[in-house]
């Protein structure tokens, strides 16, 4: 019997936590509100909890012998997609670019409506995945 986990289950324990940590942050916006610096904060914590569900989902979708050629986020959210892992491509790939424009720019502007995104749709898209995955543990 082999006693190791697989690869996928410690990228989901990392994934779990930036999850978690990104839903307190908006759990904090509902209730209190955010000053600049922890709108900021909440754009970081979606790119790194964007970044590690790309990556769980490619580790995951190995461990069950899915081929997967030119890794990069958009195969594999493509991948995950036409496997059934996620339920809705079109937002998962809105969530990656929304991630891209925010590493390239500080338009505060931008900010403010990404973090209406991930408040509105990408949280629970994360939410998803932590759910899907949780249950094959």
């Amino acid at each position: 019997m082999n006693l190791e986990k697989a690869r996928w289950i410690y990228r989901f324990e990392n994934f779990r936590r930036a999850y978690f940590l990104l839903r307190e942050s908006i759990e904090k916006k509902q209730e209190e509100g955010l000053n600049q610096l922890e709108k900021e904060g909440v754009i970081q914590r979606f790119e790194y909890s964007l970044e590690l569900a790309w990556k769980v989902m490619k580790d995951f979708l190995e461990e069950e012998k899915v081929l997967l050629i030119n890794i990069s986020p958009k195969v594999v959210i493509k991948e995950a997609f036409a496997t059934k892992l996620i339920a809705n491509g079109e937002i998962w790939m809105e969530a990656y670019d929304a991630r891209n424009k925010m590493s390239h720019t500080y338009d505060f502007q931008k900010f403010e409506l990404v973090i209406e995104d991930i408040e509105n749709k990408y949280l629970e898209i994360f939410g998803d995945l932590y759910e899907t995955l949780a249950s094959r543990l």
